[in-house]
This record gives structure tokens, sequence and C-alpha cells, in this order.
């Protein structure tokens, strides 16, 4: 997370733990589009308005969003990446994918996602990357080693899948059946 010193990435990742995983644990119950006050983050968190800022503001993914409501109030939601556990709709409108997208995963991965394809597991879409670059970041969170699929999602949405762009750039689809996928050339260790 660029620019955010090692308390700060604690933070955001205990934004992320409640937001996206287990609002529960603070407290909060997130409305049906994934939202909560602001005010009420902060408290259940125990953080400053400032630091929550800062942790937005500097987090490298866009994981958070937060929008002024009519009444002043500020909300707060993940992005996406939301467990199955957590019930919400982010209200994603379906949108026409590049022709090509990418999916970064440890290569020990490669072959069961070659033969099953890509599935949510524990979450609500597949989450894939506008560019190589961005696959292989998204790899390494898992392990060293890492390989870069390529997503045939033009071919897909012409078959009738659905898919969504996040407001971070993530995008996200329930699956990717195994003949839409291929190994991409670029894979590596950090």
């Amino acid at each position: 997370m660029t620019g955010l010193s090692r308390d700060q990435v604690r933070t955001s990742r205990r934004i992320s733990m409640v937001l996206r995983h287990r609002p529960e644990s603070a407290g909060l119950t997130l409305d049906a589009y994934g939202w909560v006050p602001v005010a009420d983050l902060l408290a259940a968190l125990r953080i400053t308005r400032a630091e929550l800022d800062l942790v937005v503001e500097h987090n490298d993914k866009a994981r958070f969003a937060v929008e002024r409501r009519a009444d002043g109030t500020d909300w707060i939601r993940a992005s996406q990446g939301h467990s199955r556990r957590v019930d919400v709709d982010l209200g994603l409108p379906p949108a026409d994918p590049p022709e090509v997208l990418f999916h970064g995963t440890p290569r020990s991965n490669l072959e069961p996602i070659l033969r099953e394809g890509l599935r949510p597991r524990s979450r609500h879409h597949v989450h894939l990357s506008p560019d190589v670059a961005t696959a292989l970041v998204v790899g390494r969170r898992r392990a060293a080693d890492v390989v870069v699929l390529r997503v045939a999602a033009g071919e897909m949405a012409g078959h009738g899948h659905v898919f969504h762009r996040s407001a971070n750039g993530v995008w996200l689809t329930s699956a990717v059946p195994p003949e839409y996928l291929s190994r991409e050339l670029h894979s590596g260790s950090r």
C-alpha cells in the first residue's frame, strides 16, 4: 500500500476486514449496498477521520469509496471483494469488458484453474485485472511465484456472461469457465 506507514496498513486491513467480511465483529450493519456511516465506522474502530481519510486516499487499490449523502452525512463501503456471507449488492451496472482481461494467481493454482475455471470461492465475484502488471501485483499478494492467466472476456461477454466494473477499475464476473482461459506469457516471482 503505497505511501502508508505500517500502522496505516494495519488500519486499512482492519477496515477491509470489517467492510468486506465481518461487519458484525465491529458491531456494524451494512446497508443493502454495503455502505455504513463513516461516523459509525470511526467509533467502532476507534480511529479518527484524519486517519481514515489518509488510508482511503493513499490506498494503492482504491479499496474504499466514500460518498456524501443528501443529509450531509458521509458513508463508506468497500469497492468490491465482499465475502459471500456479507449480503450486499454493489449496484454496479453490467459493462462491456475489453477483449482480454487478466488474473494473477499462485503458480500452484494453475492446473486446477485450467481444469475447472475461475470460481469466486468465498467471494461474490471473480476479480479480473485490466493489464498484466496489475494481475502480477494481485497474484503476488498470495505467493511469490505467480502466473498470469489471459481471460477471453470479449468472447465470454459475446456468449452471455455478465461483467461489471467496480469504481477502482477491477472487473467482476460470476465465474470464468476454463475454455475462456489461457496462460499468459508473463509470469515469475518477485
